[in-house]
């Protein structure tokens, strides 16, 4: 698979992809700014399928073993932004959208001013970024490469593969569960980074003329079970 990157998280990603070097991504065979060339995905397998037909806790622990393996990986890292640069760009924007945004600013800020765990992270992390390699298993493509506390690399699974699953009754609760547990998070700490991110989702949704509604439903829900 050849993927050409000139956008500067398609840059950071493709730079990451070959850092991780095959270890819980795609294996890169070649790297040479823009052009990424890369293993393909030959499996027949698909988290979103099994998430949306019954199977969605094996979905999701698949998706945190694979998170779990991406942040094992250690090394002089390349030189990627921060979340901390990631939701300064749009706080401007959630200010001005007010309702949720507005009122998850607190929460926001406070994860920033308190990072735990700091590494490097995927940065785009759902149910369509992790696919099925046959013999080598699940593995992540895709990043957009960002330096940060570990758990905002889960908070985008308790939103995902689509708002209609995600709103359906108890999943957010039954996500904040396996999620923590698969991956060692506390589950207050997690659902704080869900609110962020969604409100973070919505923000880019708007910036893109698209409908940011799905990710401000989440996050409305996100914010009744923090009592925001």
């Amino acid at each position: 698979m050849l993927k050409l990157a000139f956008s500067p998280f398609e840059r950071n990603g493709a730079r990451l992809m070959a850092w991780w070097d095959g270890q819980g991504a795609a294996r890169v065979l070649a790297h040479e700014d823009p052009a990424l060339l890369m293993e393909r995905a030959e499996g027949t397998g698909s988290l979103i399928a099994m998430a949306r037909d019954g199977q969605d806790e094996a979905a999701t622990r698949i998706a945190c073993d694979t998170v779990g393996r991406l942040h094992a990986v250690t090394g002089p890292a390349p030189d990627l932004p921060s979340l901390a640069e990631r939701f300064a760009r749009q706080a401007e924007r959630m200010t001005g959208m007010g309702g949720v945004c507005y009122q998850a600013l607190g929460v926001i800020a406070t994860l920033l001013e308190t990072p735990r765990d700091v590494g490097v992270l995927h940065g785009d992390i759902h149910h369509g970024n992790i696919l099925d390699f046959g013999p080598s298993g699940w593995l992540a493509i895709d990043p957009q490469g960002v330096i940060g506390e570990r758990a905002y690399d889960y908070a985008n699974l308790l939103r995902n593969p689509d708002a209609d699953l995600a709103l359906s009754p108890g999943r957010l609760e039954r996500q904040l569960g396996w999620i923590s547990q698969a991956a060692g998070l506390e589950p207050l700490r997690l659902l704080q980074w869900g609110l962020a991110h969604a409100v973070l989702s919505a923000s880019w949704s708007l910036q893109d003329g698209q409908d940011p509604e799905p990710s401000l439903q989440i996050a409305r829900r996100l914010a009744g079970l923090l009592k925001v």
